[in-house]
């Protein structure tokens, strides 16, 4: 039996005046996570209820019914009967995700689970990752951009409503220094970013300063708001862009990035959480209308990085971090060594520095080479031209489009009419051409392009689009399209087809070549040198723009690439020897670009299967995936 823990205000409270105080909202928590990121299994129920708890302690203070739950517990349905559902758990999917691998255990195909039903319009508050999870499978924008996210806040909407109240808050602010990794994303703005700003701190306790906390997440600011049931509210101190969304709504969805439950919330977090309740509670019923069923599409704001990318600028800002990093990389390598000659033992990370080798002197790569990797599909129109890009983009902004993974194109057919594509003059040109019986392939094109609806004739299409013109409005991390802003469904709001289409996307990966849906391509080998003597090798194939990680600093939330092996009786495996890392950041974050090779001598005689397990996160700037695992099998 399901148990459901009910607290009524007439129960709970000692006098009138106390009640007074509540707001008459019913809410369900759906619990799951704990307070702590590498808690032992025996410890994880406990830990739950603990967490659950702390939520319930908190929000019966504030509303008049709180009943608490853990996600195996928990279906959509529930909801309909609560104004409000915070949800801090992972509920049961509907439909299970779908990972399917080839021989060496690459993806060539992924669907996410779904674990709410696209029609779902209950007000609901997710706690961290949990918006992702929950949301990913019916587009809500709240997706992971990376789960980076530590204790503090700052550039929020000072006057959105979950600062003013219903429940009074006084905010405590001070300046602090701007967060170093936001500077990596400073060509996304048009002036350099402040070397401090005011912040406020959300949690008392956060990952970079309590080893084992849980990390937050934010989601990807760019066409955040371009649609009108979505509202960036606040950021915070992560890894991304100063803009990364840690608290936003879209639709009947509030993302509360922060991790931490009410026992680590300071108290005017505790006051803008219970505030986020009661302002998400007015969107019940609202339908999202701008689905993100990819989260990963290019927007505009992507051209910003290419053209920051291909340039000299970045270049030669890469080849100086570069030469200095491997000067103080040789320098430690050369002292390591010393102590080991001298007898000293080392640490595990003097040990893991010895095994990337000598790096040698600084080598500059060509420029052509950097612009290559990040200009992709644009490289073989302008080379190493980087003012044919620049000139480019900006000639052409208003006709570019996206599909796929971070793939923008040109739209020939939008800019032979000279109108921009998130124009709805655009649509009128469209359909006037086909009444006139003008250019009648290009408009359909066009309004198959930019639009999710599909009528017979011209006189139907004139009709939805005067119907509906005055409420139109142009997304693109909704799928470049032009959508209706209007309750319940309208001819154009209908995302079932399109999902379809971008879940095929999805299955492109061949399994043996990288791509932006399979960032990383795994393969082991035996080799043998000219002495037979007998190598077990890992190589790592990553996409360009992508990176894994090497060696991860306290400081940083990423997860470092382990390679593990289980041996037939008979061999022994020797100290792994690794290729040379690079450099991520200042707190000594290292990582693998492009390819990593990690080798193992083998001695001993044996036969049988050797299974090479391999652990890694792939990221790039625009996003951070969840640790992916994978088991190779050789035959010896």
């Amino acid at each position: 039996m399901k148990k459901i823990l009910t607290i009524l205000a007439a129960a709970a409270i000692a006098s009138s005046a106390v009640a007074a105080k509540k707001m008459p909202l019913k809410v369900l928590y759906v619990g799951g996570m704990t307070d702590s990121y590498e808690a032992p299994a025996e410890q994880k129920d406990s830990l739950v209820n603990d967490r659950a708890e702390a939520f319930r302690s908190l929000l019966q203070k504030y509303f008049t019914t709180v009943d608490v739950l853990i996600g195996n517990d928990y279906s959509a349905d529930m909801s309909k009967n609560y104004d409000v559902t915070v949800m801090d758990g992972i509920p049961k999917a509907i439909t299970q995700r779908v990972v399917e691998r080839d021989a060496q255990g690459n993806v060539t195909r992924y669907e996410p689970a779904t674990y709410l039903p696209a029609d779902y319009d209950c007000a609901t508050v997710t706690i961290g990752q949990i918006g992702d999870y929950v949301g990913r499978g019916i587009g809500v924008k709240n997706d992971w951009y990376c789960l980076c996210l530590d204790a503090h806040a700052h550039n929020w909407v000072k006057d959105h409503p979950v600062f003013k109240g219903p429940f009074k808050v006084k905010m405590t602010t001070e300046t602090l220094p701007t967060p170093e990794d936001a500077y990596h994303y400073n060509y996304f703005y048009d002036s350099p970013l402040p070397e401090s700003m005011p912040m406020w701190r959300v949690q008392t306790k956060g990952y970079k300063t309590d080893q084992g906390f849980p990390i937050g997440m934010v989601s990807r600011p760019w066409g955040y708001t371009d649609s009108p049931e979505a509202e960036y509210i606040s950021s915070g101190v992560c890894a991304k862009t100063i803009d990364a969304v840690a608290i936003g709504r879209h639709g009947n969805f509030l993302h509360w990035g922060f991790a931490a439950s009410p026992r680590y919330m300071t108290e005017e977090a505790k006051i803008v959480f219970v505030n986020a309740v009661a302002y998400i509670s007015k969107f019940k019923g609202t339908k999202i209308i701008a689905r993100k069923m990819n989260d990963r599409i290019a927007t505009r704001e992507y051209l910003k990085e290419v053209g920051y990318l291909v340039s000299r600028k970045s270049y030669e800002d890469r080849m100086t971090s570069d030469s200095i990093w491997t000067v103080k990389s040789r320098n430690m390598y050369n002292n390591i060594l010393a102590k080991q000659k001298a007898g000293e033992e080392l640490s595990a990370a003097e040990k893991q520095q010895l095994s990337y080798g000598d790096p040698g002197e600084f080598k500059r790569s060509p420029y052509e080479e950097q612009v290559k990797r990040y200009a992709k599909e644009f490289f073989p129109m302008f080379g190493a031209d980087e003012e044919a890009y620049l000139r480019y983009f900006k000639e052409n902004y208003d006709y570019f489009y996206s599909e796929g993974f971070y793939k923008i194109f040109l739209d020939d057919d939008v800019k032979a009419w000279g109108i921009p594509n998130h124009d709805t003059a655009l649509l009128d040109k469209a359909i006037r051409s086909l009444e006139e019986g003008k250019e009648e392939d290009r408009a359909r094109r066009i309004l198959a392009r930019y639009t999710m609806a599909h009528f017979d004739t011209p006189a139907q299409w004139r009709e939805w689009f005067d119907t509906y013109k005055d409420r139109m409005f142009f997304t693109e991390s909704g799928g470049w399209k032009f959508l209706i802003n209007a309750d319940g469904d309208v001819p154009g709001n209908d995302y079932a087809k399109y999902k379809e289409r971008v879940e095929s996307q999805r299955q492109t990966s061949t399994g043996t070549e990288t791509s932006d849906a399979n960032p990383v391509v795994a393969s082991a080998k035996i080799e043998k040198d000219r002495m037979d003597a007998l190598y077990l090798v890992v190589k790592f194939k990553i996409h360009p723009g992508y990176h894994i990680y090497a060696n991860v600093s306290s400081e940083d939330p990423y997860i470092p690439t382990k390679v593990s092996l289980n041996l037939p009786e008979g061999l022994t495996a020797g100290e792994w020897s690794i290729s040379q890392p690079g450099r991520l950041n200042e707190t000594g974050t290292t990582i693998h670009e492009m390819e990593a090779e990690y080798r193992c001598p083998l001695s001993g005689h044996g036969t049988g299967p050797i299974v090479c397990d391999v652990a890694y996160q792939a990221c790039d700037s625009h996003i951070c995936m969840p640790p992916a695992k994978k088991a190779l099998k050789i035959t010896l």
